[in-house]
C-alpha cells in the first residue's frame, strides 16, 4: 500500500496537495481525529481492501492533539505500515498575505496576531518537519510545479504504470455514462439479441463473443481503437491526466458492448503497461 501523510503549514498548499493526490488515484482523508488513525489504518490495511493508495491530511489544531496524532503515527509505523510524510510550507510573508487574501482565521490561537499563530504553528510542526520525507515550499511555486513536483514523488515521474484505465460498457437506452472520457457505440454490428439461443446470455458467455467477433468489422473496430488508444494515452499522461474512462454502448449493453469492452480488456492486459479495470453497467439489465 502506498501511504502518504500530507501535513504542512496552513496556508502551505495542503488542500491542493490533497486534491492532486485524489486526481493520482489516492483515496484522500483530510483531518481524521488522532484516535481514528489507527483504527483507519487497520481497515485499509486488511489484505481484502481494495484501496491501495492512501493520503492522511493532518492539521496542526493545537499543540496537544499534534502530539496525539505523532504518537498515534508511530504507533502505526510500529505495526509494520509504512507511510511517507509530505509537509508543504511556504515562508511568513506569503502566509501571511495568503490568510488576507482569503479573509479566513488561523487555527491556532496567536493571541490575536497572525504573525504569532504562524510563529505558534511552526513550533508544532517543527519534529514532523524534520522527519518529513519531502519538504515542497510553494512560496513561489506556480500550480503546475507543484503537480510535476508530487509526480516526481508519487508515481514515479508519470510512470506510465500508475496511469489507469477504466473500460465500461453500457446500453443506450439506459443513457451514456456521465463521467466518461470517450464513448464508441458498437450497435453497427450484428445484434446477438435476435438469435434465439444467444438472447438470453451476455457478452461475459464464450458464444456470444464467437458470435459478436466472428464479423470482421468487429475485429477492425477492436485493433482501429486498441491503436487509438495506444496513440492517445501517452499524450493523455503528458497533459497530467491520470485515470480515462472508455465507455463502449450497444442497445442494450449486454452483447456487443460488453463482447468489445472484454476483448479490449484483454489486449490491453496483455500489455500489461497500464492499470486497467473493467465494469459492465447495464449487463444485468431485464
Amino acid at each position: 500500500m502506498n501511504f502518504v501523510v500530507v501535513t504542512g503549514m496552513s496556508g502551505g498548499g495542503k488542500r491542493t496537495a490533497m486534491k492532486m493526490l485524489e486526481d493520482m488515484g489516492y483515496y484522500c482523508v483530510d483531518n481524521l481525529p488522532a484516535p481514528l488513525v489507527g483504527t483507519f489504518v487497520e481497515l485499509i490495511g486488511t489484505p481484502n481492501s481494495e484501496i491501495t493508495k492512501v493520503a492522511l491530511g493532518l492539521d496542526a489544531r493545537s499543540d496537544k492533539s499534534f502530539v496525539e496524532i505523532q504518537n498515534a503515527l508511530e504507533k502505526v509505523r510500529e505495526a509494520g505500515f509504512h507511510y511517507d510524510i509530505l509537509f508543504m510550507d511556504a515562508n511568513d510573508t506569503v502566509l501571511i498575505n495568503r490568510y488576507k487574501e482569503s479573509r479566513r482565521m488561523h487555527p491556532i490561537n496567536g493571541e490575536g496576531s497572525l504573525e504569532a499563530s504562524i510563529k505558534a504553528e511552526r513550533k508544532i510542526l517543527e519534529q514532523i518537519c524534520n522527519q518529513a520525507d519531502y519538504v515542497v515550499d510553494t512560496s513561489h511555486l506556480l500550480t503546475r510545479d507543484l503537480k510535476a513536483k508530487l509526480e516526481a514523488f508519487f508515481i514515479q515521474g508519470g510512470d506510465d504504470h500508475k496511469f489507469l484505465i477504466q473500460l465500461v460498457s453500457f446500453g443506450f437506452k439506459n443513457g451514456i455514462p456521465r463521467e466518461a472520457d470517450l464513448v464508441f457505440d458498437v450497435r453497427f454490428l450484428p445484434n446477438p439479441f435476435y438469435i434465439e439461443e444467444l438472447k438470453f446470455k451476455t457478452g461475459n458467455d464464450q458464444d456470444v463473443r464467437d458470435y459478436v467477433m466472428q464479423f470482421k468489422e468487429a475485429n477492425e473496430f477492436l485493433h482501429k481503437l486498441y491503436d487509438l488508444l495506444i496513440f492517445l494515452l501517452p499524450n493523455y499522461i503528458r497533459e497530467g491526466k491520470y485515470k480515462l474512462i472508455v465507455a463502449i454502448g450497444c442497445t442494450g449493453g449486454k452483447h456487443r458492448s460488453a463482447t468489445l469492452a472484454n476483448m479490449l480488456y484483454q489486449k490491453l492486459i496483455e500489455d500489461g503497461v497500464y492499470d486497467i479495470s473493467i465494469h459492465h453497467r447495464d449487463i444485468k439489465q431485464g
